[in-house]
């Protein structure tokens, strides 16, 4: 199992189907499980998915929709059935504190479980480990995308190490101090690009959506409607397939997960072949419970 991917929960839009649930999207990042957007069903998502709840360890919603959202209490009351040790973080817009509140509280229960609240309010960093940032996206109600970003850093050369005679507990005292013995850090090593991951969901295009998918290594975004329905996609505040196509390739994302579809088309692979006409990367038009990896490094 890959430590970085993403664990598709549902892919549908405001209603869902027979084959695809609300949405819910699990991105598993080294020790992070981070849960976007809990819809309806999404506790029983993550059964048939195989993650335990104890993954999660951050909750974020976009926005205060049903099909963004209407999870929460099931997510919120099995993590404290579970007895989930650690602190859950969730991050909302603050317009939503009080939907937020009920959704926390929208049944009796035995509470036990560490939430911690974080409404944003403007765009920015909201976490540091790992960091993740915010923008503001165009729909019909506040919303926010999310952009998770790795510092670059630098890859050790097996080769060099050996040659400047630096083996065993120096190497990390090399990372760490960025010389040792007359050996600098940039003599062993090269430069490693971190990677990225962003996560659009319901908006119209706007700079938002372009800052988030600038440069990432996995785009999971929105494409509600295909491109002859564009009329009606500016008017909901939604994404056709093309649109998302070409935020993929100015951003110069490396894989386009495709999900949110309407419940009006009956041919998912129409949007995949719509954003392949844009988009030069890899596509992957989601379907309820796949796994897509992160791109390997650059």
């Amino acid at each position: 199992m890959s430590d970085r991917e993403l664990v598709v929960l549902g892919t549908a839009s405001q209603a869902p189907t027979r084959r695809r649930n609300h949405n819910g999207y699990l991105l598993r990042w080294d020790g992070h499980g981070l849960l976007f957007d809990p819809g309806e069903g999404t506790q029983r998502q993550l059964l048939l998915a195989g993650v335990a709840s104890s993954a999660i360890t951050r909750i974020c919603l976009t926005h205060f929709h049903g099909d963004h959202c209407l999870g929460l209490p099931g997510v919120v009351q099995r993590l404290s059935l579970d007895r989930v040790a650690h602190p859950v973080h969730a991050h909302f817009p603050a317009s939503g504190q009080a939907w937020f509140d009920r959704l926390r509280h929208a049944t009796p229960f035995h509470d036990v479980l560490d939430v911690r609240e974080h409404p944003i309010t403007a765009d920015g960093p909201v976490a540091d480990e790992p960091h993740l940032e915010v923008r503001r996206l165009d729909h019909g109600v506040e919303a926010y995308g999310y952009r998770l970003v790795e510092p670059d850093g630098r890859r050790m050369l097996p080769d060099r190490l050996a040659a400047a005679g630096v083996h065993g507990p120096a190497v990390r005292e090399l990372q760490r101090t960025g010389s040792l013995g007359g050996v600098a850090l940039e003599e062993v090593s090269e430069p490693r690009p971190g990677q990225k991951a962003a996560f659009v969901m319901d908006t119209r295009l706007c700079d938002g959506v372009h800052a988030l998918a600038e440069g990432v290594d996995l785009l999971v975004i929105e494409s509600t409607f295909l491109d002859e329905d564009a009329d009606l996609a500016h008017t909901y505040g939604h994404l056709t397939a093309g649109q998302a196509g070409a935020v993929a390739a100015r951003a110069g994302v490396r894989t386009l997960v495709l999900t949110h579809f309407s419940q009006r088309y009956p041919d998912p692979a129409r949007f995949g072949e719509q954003a392949a006409a844009v988009f030069g990367g890899d596509v992957v038009v989601a379907e309820d419970l796949v796994r897509v990896p992160v791109p390997p490094r650059r």
